[in-house]
């Protein structure tokens, strides 16, 4: 076996470095599918410690419905002749306020369970709302005489009225309005009141409400009024201000966030009056990872939202994640170490070394992710590493046959360890911070190797 071994090639060398780190992307793939599946997990534990407490919400209205009588005209056809019938049926003409002015309060709270952890929050509306005939009102075909001012509803639309507080208050003005769940004659969700919109042919009708609403993560506003005004604030100090609209310039602190929005109906595209068949149901307003997707309290619109979200500052998953790709580099870095130890400086490294080296930098990953879960992603990755680290040198130093080539080792790992922790810091320039590493050891080993024979026999091996 020794012969064996005395007749390797530096070209051979070469091949069985790589063979044997093709070999462990195997196990490195496995570390990613085991990220995947430890984050699932979370989301799952997530979902069970906000149950009961209130979904991601997404707030619509209010908005002003009045029924009204029309003609609907109909052609059937009775024995061979084409008859036109005419018919007085009830539809809904949904009225939305000039101005709505909404003041939110959140106050958020991390709830754990064991390891894992979500945010959830108690937040304030209190907020009032103009209502108004616009003066273009018979271009819609409707006439106030055709109204049914005393069953008008005013309707508010919630994605989840199980966050919805005990005693929410609603008056039109300045009489207290008794409410009703559910989002009125046409079904959805939220609550709504009985209103006599009679005053609202001479004059417009003042609404002022107040409540209290539990939710996690995510809070969501659908403007629907001419002028839609919006003020938030809370403690947290990392939200995500997404959605169909950004607040102007929101300062953003250690203490928390004001952020503050004005949306004008004409970016929303749609009239202040719109009309339906009675009895249209909407669908109740529904927060999505990616952006809202509700429609409007009066179900005819797709609705656009300002959206806020309250984020965790560090997603440890997504660190490891991004941490596990660049695992191909420390197998790459430290298997050309030995290979340059092994091609110029004598040393005999086996397949079994490679491999055995090789499986202690992907059980970094696997110490990391665990690690996380408990202490928080830097606590782990200052441990995770530095155990890493020394084991590989330990190794190294019998493998090597000296503890100054081992230091070597040592170094090049400790390093690495630095340089990916800058990397997922850093995320806008970890890509040309991973090419300049790439070109500089390339550039390095092609020196190094610049007078190798990769297909000969090493007669004499120099000195280190």
């Amino acid at each position: 076996m020794d012969g064996f071994r005395g007749e390797r090639t530096p070209g051979f060398k070469l091949v069985l470095a790589i063979g044997v780190a093709l070999l462990l992307t195997i196990p490195l793939f496995s570390v990613y599918l085991l990220s995947f599946d430890r984050e699932s997990q979370s989301r799952e534990a997530a979902t069970s410690i906000t149950a009961g407490w209130g979904a991601r919400q997404a707030i619509s209205g209010p908005v002003l419905v009045i029924p009204y009588r029309a003609t609907a005209t109909e052609t059937v056809v009775q024995n061979g002749q084409s008859v036109t019938r005419t018919n007085q049926v009830m539809r809904e003409l949904t009225l939305a306020p000039e101005i709505t002015d909404v003041s939110t309060v959140i106050d958020p709270k991390v709830r754990r369970r064991s390891i894992y952890q979500a945010v959830v929050y108690d937040a304030h509306f209190h907020g009032k709302a103009r209502f108004a005939f616009p003066p273009d009102l018979a271009r819609t075909g409707v006439e106030p005489s055709q109204m049914d001012m005393s069953r008008a509803e005013l309707r508010f639309g919630l994605s989840d009225p199980r966050g919805l507080g005990a005693n929410p208050q609603v008056s039109a003005d300045g009489h207290p309005l008794r409410l009703q769940p559910g989002g009125g004659s046409n079904g959805g969700r939220g609550f709504f009141a009985w209103i006599d919109a009679g005053s609202l042919v001479n004059s417009p009708i003042a609404v002022d409400f107040a409540f209290d609403l539990r939710g996690n993560q995510t809070i969501a506003l659908t403007p629907q009024a001419a002028d839609t005004r919006w003020a938030v604030h809370s403690s947290w100090p990392s939200p995500s201000f997404t959605g169909d609209f950004l607040p102007d310039h929101p300062p953003v602190t250690a203490k928390g966030f004001d952020a503050t929005y004005r949306i004008g109906n004409l970016a929303l595209g749609r009239s202040l009056v719109s009309t339906a068949d009675a009895g249209t149901a909407p669908a109740a307003p529904q927060p999505s990872r990616q952006r809202y997707g509700p429609t409007d309290a009066s179900g005819t619109d797709s609705a656009q939202t300002a959206q806020i979200d309250l984020i965790q500052p560090v997603d440890l998953y997504s660190q490891v994640n991004r941490a596990v790709k660049y695992g191909f580099l420390f197998i790459g870095f430290t298997f050309l170490a030995l290979l340059m130890f092994d091609v110029i400086g004598g040393v005999r490294v086996s397949a079994v070394e490679y491999l055995l080296m090789g499986a202690a930098l992907i059980l970094f990953f696997v110490l990391l992710l665990a690690l996380a879960e408990v202490i928080g992603f830097t606590p782990a990755y200052i441990l995770a590493s530095a155990a890493i680290a020394g084991l590989n040198t330990a190794y190294s130093a019998a493998v090597l046959g000296s503890w100054r080539r081992a230091g070597f080792i040592g170094g090049l790992l400790v390093g690495l360890y630095a340089v990916l922790y800058i990397l997922l810091s850093l995320e806008a320039y970890s890509l040309l911070i991973g090419a300049l590493l790439l070109f500089a050891a390339l550039a390095g080993v092609m020196y190094a190797t610049r007078r190798i024979d990769w297909g000969g026999r090493r007669e004499a091996a120099p000195a280190a």
